[in-house]
């Protein structure tokens, strides 16, 4: 997979990059990771890449022909192809394990950076193809969010987790659910012990457990994840029955 990370701060993408999941990635061939500062692409001679705002107003507006230059500079290595281009703005969608597996499936992904008060709108209407936010508060800038999708987006790339770091069981995946909880050594700690299906060795009960614990969890966490979760009848059983024990409860 192709990325390229629009930004004013190249430094902040290149430092993380060569670190854990996707420096792996990268090693793997599995990702090809590019940074491109906006501020190259401005005309004058302090590099800026915003101005004040038309109509007054507190703050500044990134520019459009820096942002439209740097992107067509990139564009233009592969005539015929055009990215999948991302803003990351908190006017955006909220991020969730569905947009990230769409975002890995696509084999180029161009992620802009938004800065300052916002971005002229003639960029998000002309060069934008998906807006992005990664929570209902202001950062300072859209380089955070951009390494939050792209550890994301790697992580689900062919090849680039391991068996043991298999993500099919994980928190929102295939089924929509809260991961079950973990365990692991010493099987008694300061008098807490491990649940004992997990030291029987018995596959099948560990594989009721952990279910039931998933569904325990999302629902004590997470309700609404439940409205679109993928659900078995027995689920649905295990559902009732957790939720008659919590009611007895309180």
């Amino acid at each position: 997979m192709r990325v390229e990370i629009l930004t004013i701060f190249p430094e902040m993408i290149q430092a993380a990059a060569d670190f854990s999941i996707v420096k792996r990635a990268r090693e793997k061939g599995a990702l090809r990771l590019e940074t491109c500062n906006i501020r190259d692409f401005s005309h004058d001679k302090h590099r800026s890449t915003d101005d004040y705002p038309y109509g007054g107003g507190a703050g500044m507006v990134m520019k459009p022909d820096v942002v439209f230059e740097a992107a067509e500079s990139i564009m233009a290595s592969e005539p015929g192809n055009r990215p999948h281009v991302v803003l990351t703005t908190p006017q955006g969608r909220p991020l969730n394990q569905e947009i990230v597996r769409d975002l890995a499936g696509r084999g180029w992904l161009m992620i802009i950076c938004g800065h300052y008060e916002g971005i002229d709108e003639r960029i998000r209407e002309h060069l934008i193809d998906d807006e992005i936010s990664i929570g209902d508060y202001i950062l300072t800038g859209g380089e955070l969010p951009a390494l939050v999708i792209l550890d994301a987006v790697t992580r689900l790339l062919p090849g680039v987790l391991g068996a043991e770091e298999s993500a099919v069981e994980e928190s929102f995946s295939e089924d929509g659910l809260l991961e079950y909880p973990h365990y692991t050594r010493p099987a008694d700690f300061r008098g807490w012990a491990v649940p004992e299906v997990l030291l029987s060795g018995n596959h099948a009960e560990i594989a009721k457990w952990r279910r039931r614990q998933s569904l325990k969890r999302t629902l004590e966490r997470r309700p609404d994840l439940l409205q679109r979760a993928r659900l078995t009848d027995k689920d649905k059983r295990i559902l009732a029955e957790l939720k008659e024990d919590y009611d007895a409860d309180n």
